[in-house]
């Protein structure tokens, strides 16, 4: 009882001096898929999960879960938002009371907007993370001691999503059930339509402060360009395309959202075009090598010793370095858009 209530106390004194700053928000929410991911596969039965070395060799030596070799992008958004230095993820069974009242993460790396493309891999869909935010809206309850207070948090905190890139590079291109059913212009289609089904999910919940993420340049992710006969290592034109394609329809979709949820801000996140100019001139930034990832490809089976100088860490995820590269001028978007 104690313990709660001095959460509920500490949490009164934060908002409050929060609630003066019209910048300041209250939490982070993020869902989707490995970007955002900070440990909850970890107990699935699935290997989409990445609790081993050399994952999160440079974030204290320990496997947290995170898929690269340090901090991902959804810590780096909670901390350029003030909030916390580490995301914890809401599965963890360590979680605490103080975690809570800041936000968690429910991404659940393999993830998607498609059910099949959780099914396939067995790992949480974005339906089921939404299923895991209404059971921690009844925590944090508990937590902060009143339903005024959780409203509060729910209400001024900013919900990051990143789905759309496992159902493209995975479901879409190398498996043959959606290509039998959609075209990729229909599929793309459906995939902003299950965003929108995401998005109202949330909004019911009291969500109102959405960033909602784009793919990254799938072809040129170091599993893309590392096929069979890609002697040259060049990105993949079509599926390049298929993420250029949907990027543009949900962002496009994110700016008429507004008339459809009353009082929700909506912000689309570019992560093809920054993470391209990264692959596009790595030296400008840094980095000697863009086309392959440090880590657990064919091309490096055994982990390179400095990640900070690749723009992947493994087959399909940026390195820390990378992230840190991008982050900046995305968290002051955010500052900008959703406060």
């Amino acid at each position: 009882m104690m313990s709660k209530m001095l959460v509920a106390f500490v949490f009164t004194c934060l908002f409050s001096v929060g609630s003066a700053q019209q910048s300041t928000f209250s939490a982070l929410f993020a869902f989707g898929d490995s970007i955002l991911d900070t440990g909850n596969n970890n107990l699935l039965l699935t290997v989409t999960k990445v609790n081993f070395f050399p994952y999160g060799r440079d974030l204290g030596g320990l496997p947290t879960g995170r898929f690269g070799n340090g901090r991902v992008f959804s810590d780096m958004i909670a901390e350029g938002l003030g909030l916390k230095n580490l995301l914890p993820a809401y599965r963890n069974p360590t979680l605490s009371s103080n975690d809570l009242v800041t936000g968690v993460c429910f991404a659940s790396g393999g993830s998607g907007l498609d059910s099949i493309t959780a099914r396939i891999q067995g790992v949480i869909w974005v339906q089921d993370q939404v299923r895991d935010f209404q059971n921690y809206i009844t925590r944090l309850n508990g937590v902060v001691g009143s339903q005024e207070k959780t409203n509060e948090i729910i209400s001024n905190a900013v919900y990051l999503i990143s789905a759309g890139n496992n159902d493209i590079a995975i479901t879409y291109f190398t498996t043959e059930t959606r290509r039998l059913q959609y075209t990729l212009p229909a599929y793309t289609d459906l995939l902003v339509t299950w965003t929108r089904d995401l998005i109202k999910s949330l909004y019911d919940m009291g969500a109102r402060k959405l960033a909602v993420m784009g793919t990254l340049p799938l072809g040129c992710l170091p599993g893309a360009r590392s096929t069979i006969g890609n002697l040259f290592k060049v990105c993949e034109v079509f599926s390049n395309q298929a993420a250029a394609m949907f990027n543009q329809k949900l962002s496009a979709e994110l700016d008429n959202l507004g008339a459809t949820f009353p009082g929700a801000k909506f912000m689309y996140i570019d992560m093809y075009n920054p993470l391209m100019g990264l692959i596009n001139n790595p030296q400008a930034s840094g980095f000697v090598d863009a086309a392959d990832g440090c880590c657990c490809t064919p091309t490096s089976i055994m982990p390179c010793l400095d990640a900070s100088r690749y723009v992947f860490w493994d087959i399909a995820h940026p390195t820390q370095k990378s992230y840190q590269t991008i982050t900046p001028n995305i968290i002051q978007d955010i500052k900008a858009k959703l406060a």
